[in-house]
């Protein structure tokens, strides 16, 4: 596929590493653990155990409703063949000749259920799966000394062409009747949707016009869970054979991963799709979980953290990606697994938690584990507000660099007092010069006086006049005004939109007049040093990584996500003077190296020693305001933020409910 087609359609070719990463904690992990069990067995039923075993493999059944050319159902086919090529030599006795192998396998095709867009990729799909088929039974013939071939074939995969959003995915395989539900569905962002998409989405979200703000891949997870629930709610029967009954309410129950489920045979289906990293992060998770968890009734099974996913074609992105399981609440495991990165292109760590957030941390501490972080309009802790910085919405026409400048100077030298520093956060953390005109701060008769800012007005002007957005239109007739105007008097904070996530800390600072901060600055005017000291902690950091949205794998700092919801530490005039001594030893260290920028001070390979022991010192103070005992881990900083957090909005909550005392009117 063209790769300009290809990244408009959000379609990506996974690598086979990362189909496992899908597949194993779905279903082959507890395959072959049962497998193992069976296998250890020494008593008289170890056969029939394996038999049985085997028969339910054959009643499997896998579900990728946007399977591309089929890789994911082509893997999995092979891994299934592979775990049933070692079910049957324990089966099958070596000294026994086998006078047709073909009756041995019970694993095919027809177990595999695919939706595609593109009829060529549909077609393909369905012949790798036959590859597949053949290279197995070739396997199996060399193991066993016959030749088998499943000639002529009488069965296929099932893969429907059509647009998976479109199709009911009842109609291509009954929801009771399917077993795994796992896949890569197209990425796509709310910006790069054709109104198709945008149609699609708001249908699926039932959200009103926050849904549509979604990633594409959500109407994949909004659909499974729709496709999930539709199953029916009989409870799921112990997978063991011999247990009581009452077992299917035990959390632990359905460890094997086997899956036919309740006593008519049928199955309750669990899933699992990659997805780019957004939907654990920054405004969405408010948007697409609370349906899953509450309308869908769904939790999380597994999950791997933010990774670096590689594609296999020529030319393909890469992606930052999550990979989410999820389970019916009836069905769900007792531990669930969490696979972290710390390194984001290397292999993962494996932990086990009672309990997992949408935000894939441990959620066990929590009482609402399906707790997200809502978009405030301003502090919750009564913090001073923060700002977006200017936007001129003037196509670049005002906005200069130093040779633009110098060479603008010379032709209009006036126009020097309204040439202003123009500072994003590209130029704070690099020291980069930019400069912008601002002539709104001129009166009418002074700006008519300089001829080339007229011709800067006028072209600003005409370009907001022809610009498709309306925004630039109504500002057309004021060409000498921004859209946002931010011009600080005195002395502001400056925290930078988007900061490197290799920073151990967002490099935080004070900007000063007559310097003007961009949209790409966040402004914070009237505070002090306490306030950076505790913004320039790991302690924040923890809950920018967890809470804040990326840009690919960059932190994005915003106020109503990130700042607003943010819970700080109790601390009375007394236990702040210390933390903005620390905060102050930061700027002291930054300055003791006048030749670097902060991206140079920020580097992780090459921070400054003082620099550093500066910023630990403050840490160490910072935690303390939190708790009294040293936290052991960035994941236990932010697990203690959420719990905060949810008090914190509980507090909210109650506050607002409270009825309000009636005071007692005095007669006139």
């Amino acid at each position: 596929m063209d790769a300009k087609e290809r990244r408009k359609k959000g379609a990506h070719y996974t690598s086979e590493k990362n189909i496992l990463k899908v597949i194993e904690p779905l279903f082959m992990d507890d395959l072959k653990a049962e497998f193992t069990r069976l296998k250890a067995r020494r008593d008289t039923g170890r056969i029939k155990a394996l038999q049985e075993f085997h028969g339910r493999l054959g009643g499997l059944t896998f579900f990728d409703p946007a399977c591309g050319c089929g890789n994911f159902l082509v893997i999995a086919y092979r891994e299934l063949r592979e775990l049933e090529l070692a079910l049957i030599r324990e089966i099958q006795p070596e000294s026994q000749r086998v006078t047709d192998i073909g009756l041995l396998t019970r694993v095919n095709v027809d177990q595999f259920y695919g939706i595609e867009l593109e009829e060529f990729p549909a077609r393909i799909a369905e012949v790798a799966m036959w590859m597949m088929d053949h290279i197995m039974n070739v396997k199996l013939s060399a193991a066993f000394g016959e030749s088998y071939l499943r000639i002529p074939l009488t069965t296929s995969p099932n893969i429907r062409h059509g647009d998976a959003l479109e199709i009911e995915w009842s109609a291509v395989l009954a929801p009771e009747a399917c077993a795994f539900v796992f896949g890569n569905p197209p990425f796509s962002g709310f910006v790069q949707r054709d109104e198709q998409k945008q149609a699609q989405m708001g249908r699926m979200a039932a959200l009103g016009a926050t849904g549509n703000r979604l990633d594409y891949v959500c109407a994949w997870f909004l659909k499974a869970g729709a496709y999930v629930r539709s199953a029916g709610l009989s409870p799921l029967p112990s997978l063991r054979g011999g247990e009581a009954d009452a077992a299917i309410h035990r959390p632990d129950a359905h460890q094997d991963g086997l899956r036919p489920a309740r006593n008519d045979g049928k199955f309750i289906p669990r899933i699992a799709f990659v997805s780019t990293n957004s939907i654990t992060q920054g405004e969405q998770v408010a948007q697409l979980w609370p349906p899953l968890f509450e309308r869908y009734g769904l939790e999380i099974a597994f999950g791997h953290r933010t990774f670096e996913w590689y594609s296999d074609a020529r030319g393909g992105a890469h992606v930052h990606c999550v990979i989410i399981g999820l389970t019916r609440r009836e069905d769900e495991p007792r531990e669930k697994r969490l696979f972290s990165y710390e390194d984001i292109s290397g292999d993962p760590v494996e932990t086990r938690h009672v309990a997992l957030s949408p935000y894939l941390f441990d959620a066990s501490s929590l009482s609402n584990r399906h707790l997200v972080v809502a978009r405030a309009r301003s502090s919750l802790c009564e913090m001073p507000p923060i700002n977006v910085g200017t936007k001129p919405v003037d196509n670049g026409i005002y906005i200069f660099d130093d040779a633009e400048r110098e060479a603008f100077l010379a032709k209009e030298p006036d126009a020097g007092p309204i040439m202003r520093p123009f500072i994003g956060g590209y130029e704070h953390i690099n020291s980069v010069s930019r400069w912008i005109l601002y002539p709104g701060e001129l009166e009418p008769a002074a700006l008519r006086r300089l001829p080339a800012v007229m011709e800067r007005i006028a072209a600003v002007r005409a370009f907001r006049e022809k610009a498709s957005g309306s925004l630039a239109n109504e500002l057309a007739s004021v060409p000498m005004r921004f859209h946002v105007t931010v011009v600080p008097k005195a002395p502001y904070l400056a925290i930078p939109e988007v900061s490197s996530a290799r920073r151990t800390y967002i490099p935080i600072g004070w900007l000063y007049p007559p310097a003007i901060p961009s949209n790409k600055i966040l402004v914070m005017e009237k505070t002090d040093l306490f306030t950076l000291g505790v913004l320039s902690t790991k302690m924040h950091i923890c809950w920018v990584s967890n809470i804040g949205g990326r840009l690919k794998s960059d932190f994005q700092y915003s106020p109503g996500i990130v700042y607003n919801p943010f819970p700080w530490p109790t601390a009375n005039d007394a236990a702040k003077v210390p933390i903005r001594a620390l905060a102050q030893g930061v700027l002291d260290a930054r300055a003791a190296h006048p030749g670097s920028t902060l991206a140079d001070l920020y580097d992780p390979d090459v921070m400054p020693p003082d620099l550093r022991r500066a910023h630990k010192a403050l840490d160490e103070a910072v935690d303390r305001l939190y708790r009294v005992a040293p936290f052991a881990s960035d994941r236990e900083r932010v697990e203690h933020l959420f719990m905060l957090y949810e008090k914190l909005t509980a507090d909210l909550v109650t506050k607002a409910a409270a009825p309000v005392k009636a005071t007692r009117r005095r007669k006139v």
